[in-house]
């Protein structure tokens, strides 16, 4: 056999009460692996069962290691009656499968009822001893390491970047089974929990042999949902970007500095210039496939030779059809033009995929998505699609799928000739400006743009405004702070089944998409501001409402120009008071944005000369301002001042529009002291502290009317977004100053008449992150949600423990014992610190349900209580593999049902996250020096200059 488990159950502590007549509990422990499945004794009547058990032994393939999760079951023993169960632990294995991860699982964990929620805790040891096989048909991937960071993990460098991988998985969802009839409601939710566990290892282990076959180690920027069809099916999909990662020896430098992430100039390079790299032949119009120039050798100092290696893969291992990658941050220097989001939806009907007559599958949705994406990213000039996401909505039948991505060009040397027809673009271009320089032909455009020559280098030319969905770029050069900008919308829709309905919400979806993009690039002039950065635009649909929230940060790129004013033209009859009230709203717009310009810091010069440092020649002067739609004889003279014939101009037709632009500045602006943005580091602050807090926080907002109008479901849903950054702050307010760093709201309309919004970290996730600068958080006794330790010797529930918990890395219990605290944080780093190890990726799924939600204290207790579950579960499980922290931890997906009326409830809920090991470094070494605001800077990965 390939592989051994070996499993070991050492004790029990604050176990329930089972017994009524003693107050106490007989517990037994259950072992099971697959089809094997081991007993412990019973231990008689304690809450505090000491097992000691022998060792049990699972000989397994190590396909079945991957797949399966160790599954441990606490019973009540009882002489008469069927044993009553206590609760689960599911132990994933995967981490051990890597000979550079954990050697053994070790450590309490909380023990787990669908029902009741945490019931104590158990001590399990987990050891796995593999042997090598040489089977060339082997279906296992052991060894391919996942990370869900989704820029290169640190203590890593890429030698190799082989491209996109996907895959999905589809099973029946035990919920919808005709055998639920008869089932209990811990049967069903525990059928469906191991059903999810066993999908997403199976799914893992595939994406794995995938990489495998590429040539690949590791899956960076991993990416698993879950889409819960109801009837239809269970489906698990994931995606991730393969690469080649290479161990960096301890002492070298930091994973942040760009030489690390790629090969030394003195290492060989990584593939031999006589194999063949002929592209294969493709009739598509829409094909990017990449290639390097035919007997060409790149340097292997070059920042792109991983890009380059990709290339040169043989026929029978070419790069993926896609060229899409999952990762949102790069080596400085690795963009080289970035074209500007692109993004495709499809509304499907689930019900097709069981119509004989229509045989429609998944995957064919999927590809036609990715099609779609791949064609627009060509039309921008661009040959690869970075930042790449997807998401689905579903509504009873209907099925939005979604993807977004950057479309950007990488490294234009090495691509054949012919392929690449902007090879013209000058490579000395200054790094801090090269990425905004359009990367199409400015005269052929699908559409219209406004182009000026670069405020940097005047050498070529950028677009007014810049929409992406990756972080900063480490080189890029910005002007004042950012921010976080929000666009949120409501429209209605009547009730309608299948066809109806999906060609309704296809009707609706362009317009609302166009107007999110309106309200943001509105919002981000107010603010004086130029380009958008970490956009995720997120559609919900409902029976009768579609929900979409756009969330970004907006900074001032320096080489981008100033944005102009917003002019307000009416198309009524005009009258007095008519004219009183635009100027009125006119006065408002000009002075929110000379506040915003204050507030932000934002000070760009009031001629262009004064950016570039020296005059520009009449013959560029006169082309410096010219639409692309207009010919090339048609010049337009300069125009040195901004925000004058320079202006948005913002249309009046309705009653509606009026509204529209009195919305915009209702956004109240952020207190004194507070910064908030989307994306890891925040543009103009550069000061960390290790005063580092993650927090999670849903509200669920109930309709009253029903026939509300377009108008009014947008204020309401304005106002609950709006709140919940008030609420923050006020809980806040002792911590100026602060920054919430990877703030992003989540949306959903689980049922009828309700809205229910979530704070979360990226990709589908219900948190944020608090960062403390330098000041009255910098202490962290002075932390916002600290409490004290419980002693293990002192009675409590594991619960109270997680949510008391402070964020030092270890403590000394009343004892004296010291305790390790697991830190979570969606950010892929922690200030201050290194990472010195990671230790797997953590994937979990958790349901809960209740039958007596209001003595849970309401949605809002029953909600909150199973997230601090949640945490200890996965701290738990962190901590069994010897590590202190958690990154890039998401909440990936938080379904709630609800039914009050009979006092019930259900949460769904799936986590991920990175279990790495770190140390402390010196503030000396941690800290950067202060930087003043409205400096120009560049940045790190890790906010460091």
């Amino acid at each position: 056999m390939p592989g051994k488990l070996k499993a070991k159950i050492v004790a029990g502590r604050h176990l329930p009460v089972m017994d009524r007549a003693s107050d106490l509990t007989d517990a037994f422990v259950e072992v099971k692996f697959g089809n094997t499945t081991f007993k412990t004794d019973v231990y008689p009547k304690s809450l505090n069962p000491q097992w000691n058990s022998e060792w049990f032994k699972f000989e397994v393939d190590d396909e079945d290691l991957q797949d399966e999760p160790l599954q441990i079951t606490v019973l009540d023993h009882d002489t008469y009656s069927a044993n009553d169960a206590i609760g689960k632990v599911y132990i994933d294995i995967d981490p051990l499968l890597s000979s550079e991860a954990a050697t053994v699982i070790s450590g309490w964990f909380p023990i787990y009822d669908t029902i009741h929620g945490i019931r104590g805790e158990i001590n399990v040891l987990v050891k796995v001893d593999l042997f090598n096989d040489l089977n060339r048909f082997r279906q296992s991937s052991c060894g391919v390491k996942f990370f869900c960071t989704t820029s290169i993990p640190r203590c890593y460098r890429a030698a190799l970047v082989h491209g996109f991988v996907e895959e999905l998985v589809v099973n029946e969802d035990p919920e919808y089974q005709w055998i639920d009839r008869i089932r209990t409601p811990r049967a069903s939710n525990e059928a469906r929990q191991r059903l999810i566990s066993l999908m997403s290892g199976e799914l893992q282990r595939k994406i794995g042999l995938k990489v495998l076959e590429m040539g690949g180690n590791a899956v960076v920027g991993y990416l698993q949902c879950f889409d819960l069809e109801g009837e239809s099916g269970l489906v698990v999909r994931a995606i991730g970007t393969a690469c080649t990662l290479d161990k960096l020896i301890p002492g070298t430098a930091s994973n942040n500095e760009s030489k690390e992430t790629l090969p030394s100039s003195s290492s060989p390079p990584p593939f031999s210039p006589s194999k063949p790299c002929s592209r294969q032949s493709s009739s598509s119009d829409t094909d990017l496939s990449l290639t390097p120039k035919m007997g060409k050798t790149p340097s292997p100092s070059s920042p792109f030779l991983t890009l380059c290696l990709l290339l040169s893969s043989p026929p029978t291992l070419s790069l993926t059809e896609f060229p899409f990658f999952t990762l949102t941050c790069f080596p400085p220097g690795f963009l080289v033009h970035i074209g500007g989001v692109v993004s495709a939806r499809s509304v499907k009907l689930l019900d097709r995929i069981h119509n004989p007559d229509e045989p429609e599958t998944r995957d064919a949705w999927w590809e036609e998505i990715r099609q779609e994406i791949k064609s627009h990213a060509k039309a921008l000039g661009c040959h690869a699609v970075v930042g790449y996401s997807e998401s689905t909505t579903i509504c009873e039948e209907v099925c939005i799928l979604s993807a977004s991505g950057t479309a950007a060009m990488l490294n234009p040397r090495f691509m054949r000739e012919g392929l690449c027809v902007y090879s013209r673009f000058d490579d000395a271009s200054p790094p801090s400006c090269g990425f905004c320089h359009i990367p199409y032909d400015e005269f052929n455009m699908p559409f219209p743009a406004q182009l000026t020559y670069c405020y940097h280098c005047r050498r070529q030319k950028v677009p007014d405004v810049l929409f992406t969905t990756i972080d900063l770029p480490a080189e890029a050069a910005v002007t004042g702070k950012g921010c976080l900008i929000q666009a949120r919308l409501c429209r209605t829709k009547k009730k309608a089944q299948g066809e109806v309905n999906a060609t309704a919400i296809s009707n609706l979806l362009p317009f609302m998409e166009y107007e999110l993009h309106t309200q943001l690039m509105n919002k981000l002039k107010l603010r004086c501001m130029n380009a958008l950065f970490g956009l995720r635009i997120q559609i919900s649909v409902g029976e009768n409402m579609l929900l979409g929230l756009a969330s970004a940060t907006g900074v001032y790129l320096s080489a981008l120009p100033a944005p102009g004013g917003i002019q307000i033209a009416g198309k009524t009859p005009s009258d007095l008071s008519y004219d009183q009230h635009i100027s009125t709203m006119h006065k408002r717009i000009n002075d929110t944005i000379a506040m915003n310009k204050e507030l932000y810091n934002i000070h760009p010069p009031e001629c262009i000369e004064e950016v570039v440092g020296s005059p520009i020649p009449d013959r560029q002067r006169s082309r410096l301002f010219r639409s692309t739609s207009e010919s090339s004889d048609e010049l337009s003279e300069l125009d040195l001042s901004h925000g004058k014939k320079d202006a948005f101009v913002l249309e009046i037709d309705d009653t509606d529009a009026v509204e529209d632009i009195q919305s915009l500045l209702t956004d109240a602006p952020m207190p004194a002291g507070f910064y908030s943005c989307n994306t890891e580091v925040m543009p103009g602050i550069y000061n960390w502290t290790s005063g580092l807090q993650m927090f999670t926080s849903v509200r669920v907002y109930r309709l009253n009317n029903a026939n509300l109008t377009n108008q009014g479901l947008n204020k309401i849903f304005t106002d609950l977004c709006e709140n919940l950054l008030k609420s923050l702050y006020f809980k806040l307010r002792s911590m100026i100053p602060c920054c919430l760093c990877h703030l992003n709201f989540t949306v959903a309309v689980p049922e009828e008449e309700l809205i229910q919004v979530r704070r979360h970290t990226p990709k589908d996730s219900t948190l944020c992150v608090l960062v403390c600068f330098p000041g009255s958080g910098e202490n962290e006794e002075q932390l916002q949600f600290s409490m004290e330790l419980f002693s293990s010797s002192e009675r409590c529930s594991p619960l109270p423990e997680v949510r008391s918990r402070s964020l030092r890395s270890t403590r000394s219990l009343p004892c004296g014992a010291p305790v390790t605290v697991v830190k979570m944080t969606p950010l892929s780093f922690l200030p201050r610190t290194r990472i010195v190890k990671y230790l797997g990726i953590i994937n979990m799924f958790f349901i809960r349900e209740t039958t007596s939600l209001r003595e849970e204290g309401g949605v809002s207790g029953f909600l909150h209580s199973f997230i601090a579950e949640v945490f200890a579960m996965v701290r738990a499980h962190v901590a069994a593999l010897g590590g202190n922290a958690v990154v890039s931890y998401s909440m990936k997906e938080c379904v709630f049902m609800e039914n009050p009326n009979k006092n019930q409830a259900q949460c769904l809920i799936n986590v991920s996250g990175d279990a790495v090991i770190f140390v402390r470094e010196s503030d000396q070494e941690a800290i950067p020096p202060l930087i003043t605001s409205g400096q120009t800077s560049t940045t790190g990965a890790d906010g460091t200059t």
